[in-house]
């Protein structure tokens, strides 16, 4: 069964978004393994859609660093070394400094209560598996890129999380989702109270602590029909 999700605003719409949202899904929750083959006739046949779609999908996660296009070859899930990660972990750290110090002074009563409930949700299942607390971690940061009203930063910070998020799934060692939730409630706090370098010195703080957690871990290649029919039931593709 398919991990339990929180709706967002961004929630998919269109039958490709769809797709995509469920394959990205299934690589950040570690249910399809880096290097899977991801042939378009058999994502089509598990979400009951066309290979176009499919190819569409996966074109968006190749542009997002989840996916391999390799030609004549197909698609593999991404399977980024641990010194890719460190590159990437410092492209990020210097993006979300820059989207903290751009949303002080943005912070109304409405953004402050939506910002606090979504870590109390975090910190609410904290006790839950790693790729629920890596998705959910996600999206606090892709939330706060999200406010800052630059389509741009929007963009790239998504990038960046979603390929930050795929290392994680790869070579996180175990750790108190918990940890997480109280760092991202600080930002929180920090934000709220106009602190623009505090905020930002938090959220690099944060940032290197999740970086430190990288270690390897063993890997299992799972058959992708197997693996995406638990996501298909959980999307509409009409």
């Amino acid at each position: 069964m398919a991990p339990e999700r929180t709706k967002s605003a961004g929630a998919p719409r269109t039958r490709t978004e769809k797709v995509h949202h469920a394959l990205r899904s299934a690589i950040i929750d570690q249910r399809l393994a880096p290097g899977s083959r991801l042939p378009e006739d058999a994502i089509g046949e598990s979400f009951g859609t066309s290979r176009t779609i499919a190819r569409e999908a996966l074109g968006r996660l190749a542009v997002e660093g989840l996916v391999d296009l390799i030609p004549n070859r197909g698609a593999f899930v991404a399977n980024p070394s641990l010194e890719d990660g460190r590159g990437i972990f410092t492209v990020r750290r210097a993006l979300e400094r820059a989207m903290v110090l751009d949303l002080v002074g943005k912070i109304d009563a409405t953004i402050a209560a939506r910002l606090r409930d979504m870590v109390a949700q975090e910190a609410a299942l904290a006790a839950r598996n790693d790729a629920e607390a890596i998705r959910l971690a996600g999206e606090f940061h892709l939330t706060l890129a999200q406010m800052t009203g630059n389509p741009l930063l929007l963009r790239y910070v998504t990038e960046t999380v979603s390929r930050c998020s795929l290392v994680l799934a790869m070579y996180g060692r175990p750790h108190s989702a918990d940890c997480g939730a109280r760092e991202h409630s600080a930002i929180v706090e920090a934000l709220i109270a106009g602190d623009a370098e505090g905020a930002a010195a938090l959220m690099d703080q944060h940032l290197a602590e999740v970086a430190s957690r990288a270690l390897l871990s063993s890997r299992v290649e799972k058959d992708i029909r197997e693996v995406l029919a638990a996501y298909a039931k959980d999307i509409d593709i009409g």
